[in-house]
C-alpha cells in the first residue's frame, strides 16, 4: 500500500537533494537505520518542506540557518547544493551566511563560509 506523505516526500527530497543523493541514502540504510530515512522522507520532505506557507527557497535559507546554528556543517555543504540546485545564487548564500553571523555567531559563519565555498566551487569535502 502506498503512503501519499512518503511519496510526496520522495518526489520532493528528489528534486531538492538531487537523485544521487537521495539514491545513495536510502541504499546505505541498514536494518538499524531504514525507519530513519522512512521518517525524514515522509514527515521532513512529504509533511514540512510540501506545506504551502513557504516556498522552497525560503525553506532552504532557513534550513541553513539553522544548521549555521547548530553547528552542523556536513549538512550544511549538502543543504547549500540544494540550494543552489532550486535556484538560489550564490550572492543569496552569502547573505544567509552574513545575517547568520549576527544571530549565530561569527564563529559559526566564518566555518559556514568554508563550507559553503566548497560547495558552491563543486568541491569534495576534503575530510570525507
Amino acid at each position: 500500500m502506498s503512503d501519499p506523505a512518503y511519496e510526496r516526500g520522495l518526489r520532493v527530497r528528489r528534486e531538492v537533494l538531487g537523485d544521487a543523493h537521495v539514491d545513495r541514502a536510502l541504499a546505505s540504510a541498514t536494518d538499524f537505520t531504514a525507519d530513519f530515512q522512512d521518517f525524514i522522507t515522509r514527515y521532513a520532505w512529504g509533511e514540512v518542506w510540501t506545506r504551502p506557507g513557504l516556498d522552497r527557497k525560503t525553506r532552504s535559507c532557513m534550513t541553513m540557518t539553522a544548521l549555521i546554528a547548530a553547528g552542523r556543517l556536513d549538512e550544511l555543504e549538502m543543504h547549500v547544493r540544494a540550494a543552489l540546485r532550486i535556484g538560489l545564487t550564490p550572492d543569496e548564500i552569502k547573505e544567509v551566511i552574513l545575517h547568520s553571523a549576527i544571530y549565530c555567531g561569527v564563529p559559526a559563519a566564518n566555518s559556514a563560509f568554508a563550507v559553503a565555498q566548497r560547495a558552491i566551487s563543486g568541491q569534495e569535502d576534503p575530510g570525507g
